[in-house]
């Protein structure tokens, strides 16, 4: 049976690892324990979780034993790692329900039964800590010096780096450390912006209890102009079905750069590497199969093959015209003041827009149709009566919204 890390490495999962031949040696030679930490920021996971979460799963399969370790005590701090400006602050019961929101969707990719998986809440040792002891424990085998080397502070020290935040890397540090007395982890992984804390734990758990850790990171799913993928002139593409519909989220796969599809097939769906390396190579009007397929892949994880089935269905009718599809994101609103709506009104309440002045430009330069009819002028109003039949707004080629009233 193949290595799980050879695995990870051909479908291109790895960016950093501790010790490459040491972690392939221990994966080859036992069942491990690992685990990946989820800060409960919000009450879904996104799409960037899901390439951790594949990898996860992919380790599962080979037979290691997954912790999912939620932030319940992270999040009150919030990690700076990668972010210009301060997290805004949670209470604690946002935070727990978040959490529980994560456990139930990874509940849908990861066995937790009998023991094959674990999911474990850091709030359980962080929040009741004795601070001047843990500053004895814990606190004293880092240097401030390295810390503030880190690559996860460097974003910060320019613009501020509170004394709040610059704890973060100390209690993911000793996450590693419990987890390794309680549970025997000793495989910490997660995305390449959390090499710098993951060090931190390897380190601490080799020091305070002479045992070997490793650690490794994850490439971020990146566009070609290295910007993070999973956003969308909405915000964030949510694994939630109730935040992001299955039409939407396929849609966004459906719809990314050429360049990253077979990135995004090896990382994202279960393809033999064999047909992953087929559909990358496609190319002219042949890679929209690929697409479509990724799309499909995806979209099937994550909400299962009849939903994937439906918004492969949708996305197919309204590129050959039908558009009438009900699976069509859609916007009921509530009341109209006056008899008709500004079609610039319309296409930011439907988020295709992110301002009116937006929105306006985009129907001067022909970018626009309501029911499959190009607008060009920019005070064009929508009637009332269009309205409570139901308006297809089109940008483009491929962004649709329904406006009900």
């Amino acid at each position: 049976m193949q290595n799980v890390y050879d695995v990870l490495v051909e479908r291109g999962f790895i960016e950093q690892a501790t010790d490459e031949e040491e972690i392939r040696k221990l994966l080859e030679s036992k069942s491990v324990t690992f685990y990946i930490g989820f800060d409960a920021t919000a009450d879904s996971l996104t799409a960037g979780h899901f390439l951790t979460i594949m990898a996860m799963k992919h380790m599962q399969n080979a037979g290691h034993r997954p912790i999912a370790l939620l932030g319940g005590g992270t999040t009150m701090v919030g990690d700076p790692s990668g972010k210009s400006d301060m997290r805004k602050i949670m209470t604690k019961e946002t935070i727990d329900h978040n959490a529980e929101c994560f456990y139930k969707q990874l509940s849908k990719f990861i066995d937790f039964e009998n023991g094959n998986a674990l999911v474990v809440n850091n709030a359980d040792w962080l929040l009741n800590l004795n601070y001047i002891e843990f500053l004895r424990e814990v606190g004293a085998h880092f240097s401030v010096n390295r810390m503030l080397a880190a690559e996860c502070y460097k974003q910060r020290m320019e613009r501020g780096l509170t004394f709040f935040e610059f704890n973060y890397m100390i209690m993911q540090s000793y996450d590693f450390l419990k987890l390794n007395e309680m549970y025997g982890c000793e495989l910490e992984m997660g995305g390449n912006d959390q090499w710098s804390n993951i060090i931190g734990g390897v380190e601490l758990v080799r020091r305070k209890l002479g045992k070997p850790a490793y650690g490794l990171t994850f490439k971020l799913l990146t566009t070609s102009d290295g910007i993070k993928m999973g956003k969308t002139m909405k915000g964030a593409v949510w694994l939630d079905p109730a935040k992001t519909s299955p039409y939407e989220f396929y849609q966004y796969w459906r719809n990314i750069e050429d360049v990253k599809v077979e990135e995004c097939l090896g990382l994202l769906t279960f393809l033999p590497m064999d047909e992953v390396r087929r559909l990358g190579r496609l190319q002219g009007a042949d890679i929209n199969i690929a697409k479509e397929t990724l799309a499909f892949e995806i979209t099937k994880i994550v909400h299962g093959e009849e939903e994937a089935v439906k918004a492969r269905e949708t996305a197919r009718s309204f590129f050959g015209g039908a558009g009438d599809n009900e699976d069509i994101p859609t916007t009921t609103l509530d009341k109209l003041e006056g008899d008709s709506l500004s079609l610039a009104d319309a296409l930011v309440i439907a988020k295709l827009a992110p301002s009116k002045s937006e929105a306006r430009r985009l129907i001067e330069s022909g970018s626009v149709t309501v029911n499959n009819e190009k607008v060009t002028d920019r005070t064009a109003v929508i009637a009332a009566d269009d309205l409570r039949a139901g308006v297809l707004l089109k940008k483009g080629k491929k962004f649709y919204h329904k406006l009900v009233l």
